[in-house]
């Protein structure tokens, strides 16, 4: 048993501390600079919608307003089967910079970027959705890194708000702070693992089409990116702002997420290849994070199999971590107590949702792929 703990061990301090680490010094020891230049390439915005009747008009204001010059760039929004009234406002639309893709039936988000990317005419092809708001100078700052060859693609950097507490720099924890930094450190080595939804632009020569029940075309398209050699970045003066969701909706949000990350492994086999040059990234990024639950299960057991002091203690303090992720859930008025319970909740969250995530994709649960 002993063995088991010890591996159950190290591979979970290996993913969430030992690769962050890594990471850390590489950018270090071997740093790969970008020769950014203030370059005005033409750029197409690519958004699709679904029923996003409340969020569209205020997202059509805040593209239309960016510091970025209007005979450079414009405005693509696909409608996938909207039966709202999604759109009669993109018909009524008063910007000449403005072009609709509308589809009569609702074939879902990776189809929908499909139309959108072939619609697109620009240089540069920036992703975004539609409830977020994108900083005034964003787009500047993330075409100046298109001015170095090496970059396929750029990711900006999403800001979570806590309404009636402003923007905080750590989004919604330690966890999210982390995600943020392993993705910076990974871009200036290397390249990314992906990039953030919210916000990120592609060179459209290397576009490919998306599989249409696609989960994560932020992954993807970027991860296509790398194979064709290029690198994917990260720029965090390029920022989007989204609102804080609440524990049930990221729990959600996290399952469908790692869901994709199971179900890129389906998609593209060659993820595990010598044809993807960042494969050790994908693998102790994305892999070994769908893996770790199953070693917090082994170590559990094993320490309650194990005699000595040290598996007794090692025992206590997982029963203590989980039992306060378990009094997070009950949201309790603890004061500062409560504050010490947010990061076990959301390390159990995070794993809970990956062993589920395995379950609906060895099930192949339908409404998974299409929301």
């Amino acid at each position: 048993m002993k063995w088991v703990f010890w591996l159950s061990f190290l591979f979970t301090l290996y993913t969430y501390g030992g690769y962050p680490a890594w990471l850390y010094l590489r950018t270090r020891w071997k740093p790969l600079r970008i020769r950014c230049a203030p370059i005005l390439p033409s750029v197409s915005f690519v958004v699709a919608v679904h029923n996003e009747a409340q969020a569209l008009p205020r997202k059509l204001r805040n593209l239309s307003e960016l510091d970025y010059p209007a005979d450079h760039c414009e405005i693509v929004v696909v409608s996938d089967g909207s039966t709202d009234a999604t759109n009669e406002i993109l018909t009524g639309w008063p910007n000449g910079r403005l072009r609709t893709v509308a589809s009569p039936h609702h074939e879902g988000k990776a189809s929908a970027l499909n139309r959108g990317i072939g619609a697109a005419q620009g240089e540069i092809v920036v992703f975004t959705d539609a409830r977020q708001d994108i900083r005034r100078d964003a787009i500047r700052h993330l075409v100046s890194n298109f001015a170095d060859p090496s970059v396929g693609c750029v990711s900006g950097e999403l800001m979570l708000k806590d309404p009636g507490h402003g923007v905080t720099g750590k989004g919604v924890g330690i966890y999210w702070s982390l995600e943020k930094k392993m993705r910076e450190w990974e871009g200036a080595s290397s390249s990314m693992v992906g990039a953030t939804g919210a916000l990120y632009a592609v060179r459209r020569e290397l576009l490919v089409s998306l599989p249409p029940a696609t989960l994560l075309d932020d992954v993807y398209l970027p991860l296509h990116v790398a194979r064709q050699g290029k690198r994917v970045i990260f720029e965090p003066r390029a920022r989007a702002f989204d609102n804080v969701v609440g524990t049930e909706k990221e729990f959600r949000r996290k399952v469908r997420t790692l869901t994709g990350n199971y179900q890129l492994l389906h998609l593209a086999p060659w993820l595990l290849s010598r044809e993807n040059p960042i494969k050790f990234e994908f693998v102790s990024h994305k892999l070994f994070r769908l893996w770790v639950p199953f070693a917090l299960l082994a170590l559990l057991v094993s320490s309650l199999c194990l005699r000595g002091a040290f598996y007794q203690v090692m025992l206590v303090l997982q029963c203590i971590f989980y039992g306060m992720g378990g009094v997070a859930l009950l949201r309790l008025r603890l004061g500062f107590f409560r504050r010490l319970t947010e990061v076990p909740l959301a390390f159990v969250v995070l794993n809970t949702a990956a062993v589920i995530a395995l379950v609906y994709f060895l099930k192949d649960k339908k409404e998974i792929w299409v929301r």
